[in-house]
């Protein structure tokens, strides 16, 4: 038998992920429903938009509870407190700089459930955390990306 994937998380994004699924659950489930019954009530089905939208809908709906309830089901809450303090690992933020003069950038490393680069939230999946986890402040590390190898200077650690 396969190995179940496990998902890797921080306990915030174990929340998120739950109020979520509640939020899915509870109200979007809801309306998504009546969506359709009022939808079937406009007669044919066959050349009725509305109905077909929310139909869309809902197996979009549904399709995201049974992710969200898979990912929770094998999640892996993140504890670092076995890890040195100025260790790169999942759940923490780093700042660094590209080598020779760019600006800092910081992210945090979260598993791949809760990642959302616009918001400095990077997965444990990509390049850059790939190349970053188990390496230690003041370090400089090569990181592989699709456009090239980039050298880069762990400036902070937390």
């Amino acid at each position: 038998m396969a190995e179940e994937k496990t998902y890797p998380m921080t306990i915030e994004g174990k929340k998120k992920l739950e109020d979520e699924l509640e939020t899915l659950k509870t109200s979007t489930r809801a309306e998504v429903i009546k969506r359709i019954k009022i939808a079937r009530s406009f007669g044919d089905l066959s050349e009725n938009s509305e109905y077909e939208s929310a139909k869309n809908e809902q197996s979009f709906v549904e399709g995201r509870i049974k992710t969200i309830e898979q990912m929770l089901n094998h999640a892996e809450i993140i504890d670092n407190d076995n890890i040195a303090a100025d260790e790169i690992a999942v759940g923490k933020t780093i700042t660094f700089k590209e080598l020779p003069d760019e600006d800092p950038e910081t992210y945090t490393i979260v598993g791949a459930a809760e990642a959302d680069p616009f918001a400095g939230k990077i997965s444990n999946e990509s390049p850059i955390a790939k190349s970053l986890v188990g390496h230690h402040l003041g370090e400089e590390v090569t990181i592989e990306t699709p456009g090239g190898d980039m050298q880069v200077k762990i400036l902070d650690v937390k």
